[in-house]
């Protein structure tokens, strides 16, 4: 992803500064590490490798650790990176003061780290930049070519250029950085209420205590429980002790193993033209709650094996069943057959809402024949 950005900044600009930053961090302290980034742009520039190690709060073995070496300039000289340690060895390293946390944040200059990755990684890059030159504009995204892209290697930027470069340098920090890569980390950084509950949404505690507890369409309501993870999507439900946190990795992987549905279909569909939420279903029937954006329009399509029934909500649909074109407004309602050529669009300034109640001996995404699509999509969804 990284190595895609770059060369998709280059196009942008003739050598443009990255600062590469994963999504689930949280700085405390901003104006500090806004200025400890502009401490090491000139280093940066220079053609260094920045990564950034977090100030050691104590032993932590669920962090990697890097060791510094000399100094130079507002950073020090990377020693070797360390893998997860034990806590034995966490204790040691964060009474040193030669290790730092592994934050897994960078920045350098985009032509450098493609120059590093020609020296240390050449097939990532070799992939990459295949999968970028065949790109294709979808709406807002770029789509990069599938079969490249999927035979990239997926290693670290640490395995692949930092552990290896002379270029790399550390910048210490101290600016309250968490990371909130798992539920007991958001439960850590929340706002906790006189029991340490953090609560999300519907929620109800009695006698609960230092939970994390998230609804997202019911109620949850809780009794007699403490130090748990409790989080309630359309999709599943997940409870957890809080210091198993990091162990829910275990239930995807069954997931994945057995094969379920959950891994890879979720209740609310986003789409180019709106979304899609999937409210009930059983064999041979199922209701969706479709909004179509204003102007938009879904692709002119035909289905095998279900018939569909549209209910408007609110908004206005033009309807193309067959060879007939017309309008439906609020609280009316059409029938598709099976078999029928047909497209819904929204022609108004408001979002489309409707109720569409499927039937069929086949009711999967992949039934559908398309032909005409302003978004490009192939027949299969």
């Amino acid at each position: 992803a990284v190595t895609i950005a770059a060369l998709h900044c280059l196009e942008e600009h003739p050598d443009p500064v990255l600062l590469i930053l994963p999504a689930d961090h949280i700085m405390a302290d901003e104006n500090r590490f806004r200025q400890a980034v502009a401490a090491v742009v000139p280093q940066a520039e220079a053609g260094q490798l920045i990564t950034f190690g977090i100030v050691p709060k104590g032993p932590e073995t669920g962090y990697g650790y890097i060791r510094a070496g000399q100094l130079q300039g507002d950073a020090y000289s990377v020693e070797c990176f360390v893998e997860k340690p034990n806590f034995a060895t966490a204790q040691q390293y964060s009474q040193s003061g030669d290790y730092y946390w592994n934050s897994g944040m960078f920045l350098c200059r985009a032509v450098q780290f493609l120059a590093e990755l020609e020296r240390f990684a050449p097939e990532i890059l070799a992939s990459c930049r295949q999968a970028y030159a065949a790109k294709r504009q979808d709406l807002d995204f770029l789509r990069l070519e599938p079969t490249a892209f999927a035979a990239c290697p997926s290693d670290s930027i640490d395995y692949a250029i930092m552990e290896k470069t002379p270029n790399a340098v550390v910048k210490p920090l101290d600016v309250g950085w968490s990371d909130i890569g798992s539920w007991s980390a958001l439960w850590a950084v929340g706002a906790q209420d006189q029991d340490g509950n953090v609560c999300k949404g519907d929620v109800i505690t009695e006698a609960t205590r230092d939970s994390y507890i998230h609804s997202q369409d019911r109620l949850i309501a809780t009794v007699g429980i403490d130090n748990l993870i409790i989080v309630e999507t359309g999709d599943a439900v997940l409870v957890a002790h809080k210091e198993r946190g990091q162990d829910i990795k275990l239930i995807v992987e069954r997931l994945q193993a057995e094969q379920r549905r959950e891994c890879h279909s979720h209740r609310k569909v986003y789409r180019p033209w709106g979304s899609y939420e999937s409210i009930d279903e059983a064999a041979r029937f199922q209701v969706k709650h479709i909004t179509v954006n204003p102007g938009a329009r879904l692709s002119l399509q035909m289905h095998h094996h279900r018939a569909e029934h549209w209910t408007i909500v609110s908004g206005t649909a033009l309807v193309t069943r067959g060879e007939e074109e017309f309008l439906l407004t609020e609280n009316q309602s059409t029938y598709i057959p099976v078999g029928t050529r047909h497209r819904l669009a929204n022609p108004g300034k408001i979002p489309l809402e409707l109720i569409e109640v499927q039937s069929g001996s086949y009711l999967e995404e992949d039934d559908i024949l398309r032909f005409d699509d302003v978004y490009g999509r192939q027949s299969s969804s």
